[in-house]
């Protein structure tokens, strides 16, 4: 390259481009009407960091000690009335030839290739390939002071993987706007625009010649008002990540590094996504770890409770046993092949979620708005009107390991569990309301006509359910199965500790059947009982490893039954209640 540079030059040997012609030529760059914008342009550069001369006050400027008056010309870093390359805008840098790693990902449906037009001449720079002071109007290249000659490594420095930054050079028609779903094109006049061939470029956000909104950005971003000139997800302004006010409390570590907003609010998409160099390249989010975009604001420094720990307990959805597996193009329920995760936007839709409560008992809160999941009958619905809707999608159809409890009449498929078959089967009433009207142990505001959710017994052990201060949600527990309370299933005797959460919503003791009393001395309530539900009724689903023999019950009316099986050593011969 540097051969190329110097038999360039020398054989066009031009003389230095005059300072005066630099105001000239920001006129002519810009196509500015009056000289007064001409001014505005060159005042604008020189309070900026693309002001490379002498007269700069950023770290990366020409070397005066060197003795090259030509570093003292405020435009010759890009452009040139003489000696150009032939591109646009005069252009004097020569073009590295550096064939560049696309932006990619399975969400976008654009068509993104090589760099070209204004994102081209950027990139003369900011991939860090050509020296800064190496201009095709001089013989040898401006010498630079206090940097190497190239474009240092940081915030502004590219390089050639622009797999991590925000695509240009695509055609950003109405059409890619529609098929994408998310986006609306930018009006045709206005500080957001695209160039002469309806190509998004590095100018489409940026202005290089004016910093008035920092990082030359074309308009103030506060808000992501910029980035909602182009991209429109549904729900987003009905979500906390648009309005919230909240703000980081100080402490280590900064949930916003890239930029200097204050609040949720007013970094908007920056909460989550970073347009250059970005750590997760698909979808340009901070973080390559998934959750790790959540749990910087979501760790009690920004959003009131502390969700991150939470998923340090005993039994957690385990968001962060896998990284990189999570698409949000993944089928909704996992096919073949897939490796089996979770991850917070699974059940969360960051676009949507915000802090609305719930409509009705059995209605997902805002917490979950706007996510997807599979219905009772199995088929995939977006988004999901009840809480149940969203465990099935993980917990239904999908395949899963062993069952944590041995069973009778083993069934994995959680989904299956609460249907009412022939209304033979019984269930607690999650999906439907409960099929029998006497259940005299029920505590008040319990009836037998009352509809439960999931998270009445899945949810966290520390939250307000359980009667503490700490987050609602089965994010995680102490108690395995993510319940909310102890509950053993262990061949010991049930009790108020070691099965809390029966005795939750069940007074055994007191208002209960009078046999439950004298069997609970005995054994625990999983013994007999499936929680989810059963093909018996009353939710009877025998433990094999604790009841032996046929193991058969048969409710002969409410109140009554009859059992034939083996337990402690005891034999039951259609034995009646």
């Amino acid at each position: 390259m540097n051969e190329k540079f110097s038999m360039t030059v020398a054989r066009r040997g031009q003389r230095s481009l005059a300072p005066a012609f630099s105001l000239l030529l920001a006129f002519w760059f810009v196509g500015a009407r009056t000289a007064d914008a001409a001014v505005a342009v060159g005042a604008g550069i020189a309070q900026s960091k693309h002001n490379l001369s002498i007269s700069g006050t950023g770290k990366i400027r020409a070397d005066v000690s060197a003795g090259d008056n030509t570093g003292s010309e405020l435009c010759i870093f890009c452009h040139t009335p003489h000696s150009a390359s032939g591109q646009v805008a005069m252009w004097n840098r020569f073009d590295s030839g550096a064939s560049y790693i696309p932006y990619r990902s399975t969400t976008t449906k654009a068509i993104i290739g090589q760099p070209t037009g204004a994102s081209r001449l950027c990139l003369s720079c900011h991939d860090g390939t050509v020296a800064l002071g190496m201009v095709r109007s001089r013989r040898t290249s401006i010498a630079m002071q206090s940097v190497a000659a190239n474009l240092p490594h940081g915030r502004s420095y590219l390089g050639t993987d622009l797999s991590d930054d925000h695509p240009v050079s695509f055609q950003y028609t109405a059409a890619l706007a529609a098929q994408q779903g998310d986006l609306q094109r930018p009006p045709r006049s206005g500080p957001v625009h695209l160039d002469a061939n309806s190509e998004m470029q590095c100018t489409t956000c940026h202005d290089p010649h004016g910093n008035s909104y920092e990082k030359f950005l074309v308009m103030d971003n506060t808000g992501s008002a910029l980035c909602l000139t182009c991209h429109n997800p549904e729900s987003w302004l009905q979500s906390a990540h648009s309005y919230s006010p909240k703000r980081w409390n100080g402490l280590a570590p900064n949930p916003w590094p890239h930029t200097s907003q204050k609040s949720v609010a007013a970094n908007g998409c920056e909460n989550c996504h970073s347009p250059h160099n970005a750590g997760g390249k698909q979808r340009l989010l901070n973080f390559a770890e998934e959750e790790q975009n959540c749990f910087p604001c979501h760790n009690g420094n920004v959003a009131a409770k502390n969700l991150e720990v939470e998923f340090n307990k005993a039994s957690v959805h385990p968001v962060i046993n896998t990284t990189g597996v999570h698409d949000p193009a993944e089928p909704t329920l996992a096919s073949a092949g897939v490796t089996r995760h979770v991850e917070c936007a699974d059940c969360h839709d960051p676009h949507a979620a915000n802090s609305t409560g719930k409509t009705t008992p059995q209605a997902v809160s805002g917490a979950l708005a706007g996510v997807r999941g599979v219905n009772a009958s199995g088929a995939k619905i977006s988004p999901i009107t009840y809480e149940y809707e969203l465990c099935f999608r993980c917990h239904g159809d999908t395949a899963k390991g062993p069952a944590r409890v041995s069973r009778q009449f083993p069934q994995l498929n959680t989904r299956l569990e609460f249907q009412d078959v022939n209304g033979q089967n019984s269930f607690h009433p999650v999906v439907l309301p409960g099929k029998n009207p006497n259940v005299p142990s029920l505590k008040p505001p319990w009836t037998s006509a009352s509809q439960m959710t999931c998270g009445d017994c899945h949810n966290n052990d520390r939250g307000p359910g359980a009667g503490g201060v700490g987050p609602a949600g089965p994010h995680g527990s102490a108690y395995a199965p993510l319940l909310e309370r102890p509950l053993s299933f262990a061949d010991t005797a049930a009790n108020p500790a070691n099965s809390a959460l029966c005795f939750k919503c069940h007074d055994f003791v007191n208002n209960a059947w009078r046999d439950h009393l004298r069997h609970i001395g005995y054994t625990a309530c999983g013994t007999c009982h499936d929680p989810h539900g059963s093909p018996n009724a009353h939710l009877m689903n025998f433990d094999p490893s604790i009841v032996a023999g046929a193991r058969n019950y048969q409710s002969t009316g409410t109140g009554h039954g009859t059992c034939t099986l083996l337990c402690h050593g005891k034999e039951h011969t259609a034995t009646s209640y």
